[in-house]
Order: C-alpha cells, then structure tokens, then sequence
C-alpha cells in the first residue's frame, strides 16, 4: 500500500474511534450516566450521517423503528429472565445451583473457569441479551462467596460475550455477514472463516485470565482499591 492508501485507511477509522471515546469516555471519565452516553452517542452518529450526506427522515424513521423493535425485544427478554428467575429463586433452585457448584470443591479459579465454560456454550444458543440475564444472576453470586474479583470475573465474562456474536447456529454476525457477501459464499464458508476471530477472542480470555492485572490495573488507578 502506498502513502496515501495508508493516510485514507488511517482516517476513516477516525470518526469510528471518536464515536467510541464520546459514548465510553464519557462514562468512564464521569461526565454522563450510561444511558446518557446513549443519547450522545445516537447523536454523534446522526452527525456522522449528516457529514456522510446520508441523513434523511426515511433514515431517522427507520432508525427509530429498528430501535423500538430491539428494545422491546430488550424489554420482553428482562421481563421474562426476572420471573424465571424469581421462580427459580422460589422453589430454591439458586441453593441447589450453589451447592452443586461448592461441592465441586474447584476453589476460586476452578470455578471461574467452569462459568467461562457454560458461557462459551451457552453463546452457542442464546443471545448476550440471555446469557446476562438469565446465567449472571444465578452464577455471580456462587463466585462472589468464593471470593472471586467481580470487576475481574465480569470483564472476562464480557470477553467470552463475544464469541456469541460468531458462534454458530445463533451468532448474530454470520447472519449479517451472509446477508452482505456474495451469493457464492456459503453459510458453511462463514462458519469455517470465523474460526481463527473465535480462537483470538478465546486467546484474549486466557491471556486476561492469567494476567489479571490487565483489567485490574486501569480501575485500580481510577477509582483506587
């Protein structure tokens, strides 16, 4: 690539970063509540649109829309997750989960990893949206007497998250892929192309998991402790 291939590389992933430090930046430094940092960054992409000149009614309709749909779908799956859970709860089925996993006799890591375990799977079937709702509140707790980090668990979790959006038959990105490659490009061609992502994503967990001072480090400095 010359020159100036690499300066037009470079500066079209510009507004992509500074959309990602106005929505995250914003939380993290303090400045807007994460539902504020939503609103901003719905805001910054409208402008994004318009510089792009594909801002239109059509759009911000379509958009509202699709927003709707997905936070009714949000909605129904919180809803739903909160009664199977309170249900759970009711009939004592988060002791027996504590006990099964106390009488693994695993200790802190051992357990963390078996979570990692059922969540990597689980992403093979159920959306992040599910997998939060429904497995956090029943697994956290279990580690959380184990004394288990919960920034360090949770970030991890949000590390192994990701392998939901490529891991078939639900990943959410293959779809969208299938729906942009050409014709000849088969579903079973995605799946085998995605294979290494997945694997880079798992390599990332086990790095974050022997170091953890890679995620601990930066909130550590933030907010001490």
């Amino acid at each position: 690539p010359t020159g100036k291939e690499i300066a037009m590389a470079f500066l079209s992933t510009v507004p992509t970063f500074g959309l990602i430090l106005l929505v995250l930046g914003s939380i993290f430094f303090g400045v807007a509540t994460p539902t504020e940092a939503a609103g901003l960054g719905a805001a910054g992409a409208m402008v994004l649109a318009a510089i792009n000149g594909r801002l239109s009614l059509k759009t911000i309709r379509d958009v509202g829309v699709e927003t709707t749909l997905t936070t009714c779908f949000i909605f129904a799956i919180f809803i739903g997750a909160t009664v199977f859970a309170y249900v759970l709860r009711l009939i004592g089925g988060d002791e027996v989960i504590t006990d099964f996993f106390k009488g693994l006799g695993l200790g802190p890591t051992g357990l963390t990893i078996v979570v990692l375990a059922v969540v990597f799977v689980a992403g093979f079937f159920l959306d992040w949206f599910e997998i939060v709702l429904i497995i956090v509140p029943l697994l956290a707790p279990v580690l959380k007497l184990a004394g288990v980090d919960q920034t360090w668990f949770l970030i991890l979790m949000a590390l192994m998250l990701q392998t939901s959006f490529l891991t078939p038959p639900v990943g959410f990105s293959l779809f969208y892929l299938k729906g942009v490659v050409p014709k000849e490009v088969t579903i079973g061609d995605i799946y085998t192309g995605i294979i290494p992502f997945v694997l880079l994503q798992m390599l990332m967990v086990v790095v974050c998991f022997a170091y953890p001072d890679l995620i601990l480090w930066l909130p550590k400095q933030m907010y001490g402790g």
